[in-house]
Formats: structure tokens, sequence, C-alpha cells
């Protein structure tokens, strides 16, 4: 038994009044509709289905809020009608559908939950708790669905292309993205390890008009440098030993459309004026090979590093130097991303708390203050990290300053004041008297005892000190 009318609850129904619900009656017990009818009252603008036709009719129609779903009209029994309900709330996430049945089956009520119902009844119905279920339920669900609406909106002002961030520095970014999607300019992506520079490039493909040719990524640094050259040039069968079939390289897989090159920096001198080469002929040469083969494709690399000090050192060739760095895009720190932190730790909780099948949890603002206070030295790669750790190793449903890890509280200044003051809040007169004991016995061990001398090393005068021990009977 449901627990009786609260007054919100009363105003609810009282609001639905005003409002008037569109809901549906599925049944083939015709009698039984105006009853029904009556019984919801003037909040509800009930109309009755008893075919397949005008249940169909009555799903597409946009106005409808509610089902109230009769199991035992549909096939042979309740079981059927279990069916026809997941069907049901396949076809629509946004309705309440409230499933009856006259059935004594106790395993009805939990099939019918599976299968999508919100609410269930065994009938003869008591119409009056049907009401107040009704409008408790369709308003909930209109709450839950503005309620994603506005997240939506809130992440497409900041997210874009699979990034996530609505940051100045960030929309730079974006604005970058968009300057050379259609170009066949070399891009060079600069920023520290962390930050998403592969997300980038991503972005830069999906953004262009070789969106739907290959995109072929290598980490330049993943790689032994014995395998890397294999990698990019291919090899003809018999090149050298274990090559026992021919393979085409990377640079050959991505004709017509993006080569993306990670850490390029990690590249050898000699893969260097063999990819620069390749960059102005526009022609690759498989190792073993002796025709080179015309390709076509747009080049992304990536490097945390100081190309121009490498270039100076001579570490990376000045002209290969020149052949990447058409556009370069620098990616902010995490740090620099003003407001994006919550952003993001919103999206990567939503992430992995669905992915870990939990509630998406709560973070107390003392947490997201000590988060945005925190350098990340990792970037991005480190919060998501984090919060994937926070997901799967914490039970609650709200996440506190004690979760976070012992690393991370030490260096942020935020997590400093939470320790010092606690949300209850302290006594200060007997925090003060701690700290001064605190101080006046180690002055006095380290003294041997002798209160000038503790007096001396605290710099207060002895009359004080005689005083202070005096009052702590120390």
């Amino acid at each position: 038994m449901r627990s009786p009318l609260t007054e919100r609850e009363q105003a609810d129904v009282e609001r639905a009044g005003e409002e008037q619900y569109a809901i549906a009656v599925i049944t083939v017990e015709d009698a039984v509709f105006p009853e029904i009818r009556r019984g919801l009252g003037a909040g509800f603008r009930a109309v009755l289905a008893t075919n397949e036709e005008q249940i169909k009719e009555l799903i597409d129609d946009a106005q409808l809020r509610a089902i109230l779903f009769d199991l035992d009209s549909i096939g042979t029994g309740a079981g059927d009608g279990v069916d026809v309900l997941r069907e049901m709330r396949g076809l629509r996430e946004d309705l309440v559908l409230v499933a009856m049945t006259r059935s004594t089956d106790r395993n009805i009520p939990i099939k019918a939950s599976r299968a999508g119902a919100d609410e269930f009844f065994t009938a003869p119905l008591n119409l009056g708790e049907l009401q107040i279920v009704l409008a408790r339920a369709i308003q909930k669900r209109a709450m839950e669905i503005e309620g994603r609406r506005m997240v939506e909106q809130v992440e497409s002002k900041s997210a874009f292309c699979g990034l996530i961030g609505g940051s100045a520095a960030m929309q730079k970014v974006y604005q970058a993205v968009l300057s050379v999607a259609d170009s066949n300019s070399s891009v060079v992506l600069r920023g520290e390890s962390g930050t998403g520079k592969e997300l980038i490039a991503q972005a830069i493909v999906q953004s262009g008009s070789r969106a739907d040719k290959p995109y072929v990524c290598l980490n330049c640094s993943a790689l032994p440098e014995g395998l890397i050259e294999s990698e990019l040039f291919g090899y003809e069968k018999g090149a050298f030993t274990g090559a026992d079939a021919t393979r085409a390289g990377l640079i050959e897989s991505a004709q017509g459309g993006t080569l993306f090159l990670d850490e390029i920096t990690t590249l050898n001198q000699g893969l260097q004026s063999k990819l620069l080469r390749v960059l102005q002929e526009h022609v690759v040469q498989r190792l073993g090979g002796r025709t080179a083969k015309k390709i076509d494709f747009r080049l992304i690399t990536a490097t945390n590093e100081d190309l121009e000090d490498l270039v100076k050192k001579g570490r990376f060739r000045e002209d290969l130097y020149y052949r990447i760095n058409v556009v370069p895009i620098a990616i902010p720190p995490l740090r620099e991303r003003s407001g994006d932190i919550a952003v993001l730790v919103d999206h990567f909780m939503r992430v992995y708390c669905a992915a870990a099948k939990k509630a998406v949890k709560r973070v107390q603002p003392e947490v997201m203050a000590i988060l945005e206070d925190y350098g990340w030295p990792g970037n991005v790669r480190e919060l998501e990290n984090l919060v994937q750790r926070l997901v799967v190793m914490g039970d609650g449903a709200v996440i506190t300053a004690e979760q976070l890890p012992q690393t991370l509280l030490v260096s942020s200044a935020a997590s400093q004041e939470a320790i010092l003051i606690p949300e209850a809040g302290v006594d200060f007169d007997a925090e003060m008297e701690r700290i001064e004991v605190a101080y006046l016995s180690a002055a006095l061990r380290r003294t041997g005892g002798r209160k000038s001398a503790a007096a001396e090393l605290l710099q207060v005068d002895g009359q004080r000190m005689k005083y202070l021990c005096r009052k702590y009977k120390l």
C-alpha cells in the first residue's frame, strides 16, 4: 500500500487539473474505461486504445504523457503483455508506463518493472491512488527530461568533436581546428603530455574534407627504433630476416587520408631524412623495394618537447622542422583552462559511473575547490584517471576530500584550509592553547627544562615565559 497523499503531492494533483495530462488507457474491456476516466478527474485527458493500430497512433502522439496498460488484454496472458510493454518502452523513453493485471503471479510485477514499467497495479484499481501516482510520476519524468536537456545544453557549449571544455583557452583551440580542417597544410600540435593532442588531431580530421578517408596513427615513442622504419614505410618480401610477405607501411595506408605521428621528435636522424623526402616528393618506397609509389596524405604531428631548442642542439632536422611546423597549434595545459575542471569532472563522472553501473556520484564543493587549486602536472589524463579511481573505489554517493590522494591534498592550498578548518568548524581558543602548549613543551625539552633558555628560543621575555608555564602547568 502506498503512503497517503502529502501536501506537496496534493498540490501536484491540483496543478495537474490546470495542465490536463494526456494519458492512454490500453485495454480490451471497454466497460472499465469510463470508470477510469471519471476516477482520474479533470487533471487527465484519457483516450482508449483497444487494438494495435490505435496503440501505434497514440505512441506516435508527442502530447501523450503516460500509458495505463492492461497486461491481460494482449495475447494469452500477462506474460505476453510484458513483451508488448518492453516494446513500448523501447519506442518512447519519455512516457510514464503504468502496468495493471488481474494475475496473482508474483513474478509479473518484477517482469513488468524490468520491461520498463514505472508503476504497477493489481486489479481492481484504486482510482484515487492511481490519480496520485500518475501525477507524481509524470511530473518527475518531466523534471528528469528537463534536467537532461539542461545538461545537454551545457555540454553543447563546452564540447567540440569529442573535446570537453568551454574555457577561453579551449575556444581558441576550437577556432584553430576549424581554420585548418579543410586545408592540406601540415599541422604540429604542441603541448604538455596528457593535454589531449591525439583528440585534437581527431577533431581536425572529423571537421575536414578527409573525414571519410583513412586516419592512421603512430606513437613514435611506443615502438623500438628498429621497428619504426618498417611500420612507416612498409617492406617487400625478403627485405630482411622475418619479412615473409610484402606489407604496406602506415604512410601508404594513409593514402587519401591523414597520418598522425605523435612524439615525432623521438625519430632518429635517418628516419627524419626519409620522412622529409616523403613530404618533399610525395612518394614512398618500401624497404627492399625498387620503385617509389605516389602518395597523397595530410600530415599531423605532435610533440611535448621544445622543437626550436631541439633544432639548435642538432637533434631535429631544421628542414623537417619547417615542413611540419606550417601550422602550429598550442594545446593549453589544464591549469590554464579556467572553469574547465568542473565540466571535465562532471563528464568523466557520468562516463565512469555508467560504465560501473553506478548512480552518478555527487562531488562536494570542498572537493571541487581542491581539484581546481591543484596544478595537474599530468593534465586531463591525470584528472580522468583520478575520477575513474574515485568511481571504482568509492561506495558512497558523495565524493569527499578524504577520498582524494594524499599527494593531491598536500599540494593544494584549498585542501590545507579544509584540513585546518573542518566543515564542523573549530574551537579557536582551544586550538590556540594547544599550539602554545606544543611550542612551550618543545622549547623546554630542547633546553633541558631551563625556562630562560626556552624563552630566548621562542623570542618571548622571561616574565611571559613564567606566566605561560604556570598557566599550562609546565
